[in-house]
């Protein structure tokens, strides 16, 4: 995809002429390099423009009004792509630069002309932007205030020119050292402290990402930090993710949204509804009922939780849908029959999942730390993609397939009664409790139920790649552990050419899924890393794994909805795990 770069006026700098300056796939734009992110773009550097800014026109909107209900708006939408007025707006950020010729550290509007890359001051070298940044929790960025660095305190920029100048002893920031022509000079050790900007400049509040609004922005009580430009802590996404399923109201919307216009506002919902014509399966109530929702405010209609829509996908996984039924076209999901297989009584149903689609949609995103992308934007550090409210939410679709199974929920909760299980919980939850509130890890839900699932979806996983010949980054858990449930959807979770490759479905064949899961359980009753692996205590980030490494159950951060958190293999196999063969 192309994205069109709208450079807007730099502070103190001059507008630069749009052109196209790189391209990249849509589902990048949703996952990797969102609104407020940084694109490397060759020698240049941009930010991905807020919602305002981006075209419309050339978007498809992906019908999934469940998530979107969940997040607030009306559509969801993929980013425009493939036309020259829709492709993606950018800025230039930094607006600082750095000539590794004549070492001269300045604007870069200053350091350039407004067609060539060549710096002015030496016509040598070719200016590349600047390698840190500062930014604070709450979502604001700015460049490095090399200036104040060197001297310690404001001053005047056009009396002073900086260079950045190196020791030669080390490839340590000790051996940077920014230098003023008025003498004044100070290494770049210490810069990626904590409070290390604190008494040099405070938050200037700047969100470069919104370039209508007016350059002098409101200062924010926010510390800043400082980051290397191409650090992942420099933008985190907040996503959210929803399964097509068939739902009555989700049928009752689409037939009710494209007519609803040409009725008074003030028309009786139940009036208009015996005036249509009834899709099958359908009730005049369920048409009434549609109608009454969508002439609601957005701001005032309810928002189902994420917990809310996690649970219609475990019912639906859980009924199944086969190919007679009519709304099919994006889900099909079929149980498999478990008579005269080796399956051990611990899997209840296992189920075919020959169609499925996924929504992923991108709702805001944080810097510096990761912000809990199921909380509330108000109570949390998630920054809005946009400056006033809109009714869409850019987003992606995955087209793919799966395999379902569910856990014997009497099995499962009689092993979360016994003291072994409560015994492996208590110790995460003894290193839960020392975080920060600030660390993501600090939201998860630890409970018997969730290690043992989240343990077991990872064993099968790896196992199912190897089976079926994906890449396991092109795989994907989603568990679904909450009280009543038991479950783990193992699906295809990548857009390009290996999640289509096919054959994870056919894994669910009983006689197949047998030799699979049991070849996983076998394989989690080792590690090459043992006995230390076996053996250890809270282990991993922030103590939120036991038995669990790189070489038995972690996953490529892709394939893991809980950042390789809460896993334990010890949880699986005998004398005290919940599997039995």
């Amino acid at each position: 995809m192309q994205s069109r770069a709208s450079f807007s006026s730099n502070p103190g700098g001059v507008p630069v002429a749009s052109k196209v300056v790189a391209r990249a796939r849509r589902t990048t734009l949703v996952s990797t390099f969102g609104v407020g992110s940084l694109y490397p773009a060759e020698n240049d550097s941009v930010m991905i423009c807020g919602l305002d800014e981006w075209p419309t026109q050339f978007s498809r909107v992906l019908d999934e009004p469940r998530l979107a209900a969940s997040l607030g708006v009306q559509e969801l939408r993929e980013p425009s792509s493939g036309r020259r007025n829709g492709d993606i707006p950018v800025v230039r950020f930094p607006t600082w630069g750095f000539c590794p010729k004549c070492r001269r550290l300045d604007l870069i509007w200053k350091l350039t002309s407004k067609t060539l890359r060549t710096c002015v001051a030496c016509n040598r070298g070719t200016i590349t932007p600047s390698r840190f940044v500062a930014c604070c929790e709450k979502g604001h960025i700015e460049d490095f205030p090399y200036l104040r660095w060197a001297h310690g305190k404001s001053v005047e920029p056009d009396e002073h020119h900086l260079t950045l100048k190196t020791k030669g002893e080390s490839s340590a920031l000790a051996d940077l050292e920014v230098v003023c022509q008025c003498g004044a000079r100070r290494s770049l050790d210490g810069a990626f402290g904590v409070n290390a900007l604190r008494e040099i400049k405070g938050c200037g509040g700047r969100r470069p990402w919104m370039p209508s609004e007016p350059t002098s922005a409101s200062p924010c009580d926010g510390t800043l930090r400082t980051l290397q430009r191409g650090s992942s802590n420099v933008w985190f996404a907040a996503t959210r993710s929803a399964i097509s399923i068939p739902s009555v109201r989700d049928r009752a919307m689409k037939a009710v949204r494209p007519i609803l216009k040409r009725f008074s506002p003030d028309a009786d919902a139940s009036g208009i509804a015996q005036q249509l014509r009834r899709p099958p399966g359908l009730t005049m109530e369920d048409l009434a009922a549609a109608i009454a929702e969508l002439r609601q405010p957005l701001q005032e209609r309810r928002k189902p939780t994420n917990s809310e829509l996690r649970a219609e996908e475990y019912a639906a996984l859980v009924q199944g849908l086969s190919e007679a039924d009519k709304d099919s076209k994006l889900f099909l999901c079929e149980k498999v029959d478990l008579i005269d297989s080796n399956v051990p009584p611990i899997i209840s149903q296992v189920s075919r999942v020959s169609r499925l689609r996924e929504v992923r949609a991108l709702r805001g995103f944080s810097r510096v730390t990761p912000a809990d992308p199921d909380a509330d934007n108000s109570n949390s550090n998630l920054v809005e993609l946009s400056a006033g409210h809109l009714s869409w939410l850019p987003a992606m679709e995955v087209l793919g397939e799966g395999v379902f199974l569910r856990v014997d929920e009497n099995a499962l909760t009689a092993w979360c009664d016994s003291d072994f299980a409560k015994s492996r919980v208590r110790q995460i939850l003894e290193s839960q409790e020392t975080l920060s509130s600030t660390s993501l890890a600090a939201h998860l839900t630890v409970t018997g139920r969730s290690l043992a699932l989240h343990s077991l979806a990872h064993a099968l996983l790896d196992e199912c790649s190897l089976t079926a010949g994906y890449p396991t980054a092109s795989l994907r858990e989603r568990v679904y552990a909450e009280e009543g449930q038991a479950g783990i959807l193992i699906y295809t979770a990548t857009a390009d050419s290996a999640g289509s490759l096919g054959g994870l479905a056919a894994l669910s064949n009983k006689h197949r899924f047998n030799s699979v899961f049991r070849s996983a359980i076998t394989r989690a009753t080792w590690c090459t890393s043992d006995p230390v692996c076996i053996e250890s205590g809270a282990s991993g980030v922030d103590g939120m794994n036991l038995s669990a490494c790189h070489a038995c159950l972690l996953l490529p951060e892709t394939s893991c909805e809980q950042f390789n958190l809460v896993l334990d293999r010890k949880c699986l196999i005998e004398p005290d795990g919940l599997i039995k063969l």
